[in-house]
């Protein structure tokens, strides 16, 4: 039998260029070797979201039509919400009895999200337990390998801990110890050569109109020192030239470019002018497909996937109430 994977995203918009690139590209892979469960983590996003919840559900539908037109088949994964299997919270009920509070105010990025994000109340319990949430999401479908960064290695060691911790008082086996599944994240830069960032606005949408992809790219940071055609250009670094390497598969016209480039005998607006002409062709299925994902069609596959998501959690939740004896399934 394959083994279980988990990953999920928190629908805070639609996805991007760069979420295609640091993450559906490697679950598309997982896919033909692992039984992949794929979560839109919409618990995860009330926990910052909570003073205006309303964009939460319609992201949901949206961010499963980019997984399904990228490449996430519903036929082999199991796509659903998180809210939609109760079994969640109640494990992670469980998880916070026995998690010290220590354990949770040492987490580097609850320090680094209160000074980071401006405008929310961030100081509740409930936002310093999301790694007591995350633990649960993991153990409740028995997985055995979870795809991280290594920036994401102690957050896994937590759900690790905490798992060791049951074991060790009610003296079963219940979980696999998730191991990490370490992947190279490719962080694409920002169109503005910044980091990647919805509050920048400086990404390419994989659901956007090949007129609005064309007036982000015309707008893309390039060569600062570049200021008229005939002078020789930076490749290495240049935003253009980043996306032009991912997302053009003309590899001939791509190696012209930057040489022309270089030389100082190609504009920017040549350049650029290719590199729309790529990202739309890129995009075009994928387009294509997202037309035909209504949300009457999402919401179907992700009721399917509920169900199917809730068999494995109400049998993992059997096994815990029967640790803790007095609580009756």
């Amino acid at each position: 039998m394959k083994k279980n994977v988990l990953s999920g995203m928190r629908p805070t918009g639609r996805l991007h260029l760069g979420h295609l690139v640091g993450a559906l590209k490697n679950w598309i892979k997982l896919q033909d070797e692992f039984q992949c469960f794929f979560m839109v983590a919409d618990w995860h996003a009330l926990m910052s979201e909570y003073e205006k919840p309303s964009d939460i559900k319609q992201n949901s539908l949206e961010i499963v039509k980019d997984w399904i037109s990228c490449g996430i088949d519903p036929e082999t994964s199991v796509i659903f919400i998180q809210s939609m299997v109760p079994e969640h919270l109640e494990l992670a009920m469980v998880f916070s009895l026995l998690t010290p509070l220590g354990w949770l105010e040492r987490c580097t990025t609850y320090k680094e999200q209160l000074r980071e994000i401006k405008g929310r109340m961030l100081a509740t319990y409930g936002f310093l337990g999301y790694p007591v949430l995350q633990a649960a999401d993991i153990a409740l479908y028995n997985a055995h390998q979870v795809p991280v960064g290594m920036d994401q290695l102690p957050h896994l060691e937590l759900t690790r801990e905490i798992i060791r911790k049951f074991h060790k008082l009610y003296k079963k086996n219940v979980f696999p110890e998730p191991q990490p599944m370490l992947t190279k994240v490719s962080r694409l830069v920002g169109l503005d050569n910044r980091k990647m960032s919805k509050s920048y606005g400086n990404f390419i949408s994989l659901s956007d109109s090949p007129e609005t992809v064309s007036k982000k790219v015309r707008g893309m940071y390039t060569d600062p020192n570049r200021v008229r055609a005939d002078i020789p250009g930076k490749v290495e670094g240049n935003p253009v030239f980043i996306y032009h390497d991912l997302f053009n598969d003309n590899a001939a016209e791509v190696e012209d470019l930057k040489r022309r480039y270089r030389e100082g005998a190609v504009g920017d607006v040549e350049v650029k002018k290719k590199l729309e002409t790529a990202i739309n062709d890129f995009l075009g299925p994928i387009r294509d497909k997202r037309a035909a994902l209504t949300d009457d069609l999402v919401h179907d596959i992700l009721v399917e996937g509920a169900g199917k998501a809730r068999d494995v959690a109400r049998k993992t939740m059997n096994k815990v109430k029967n640790c803790l004896h007095q609580i009756v399934a």
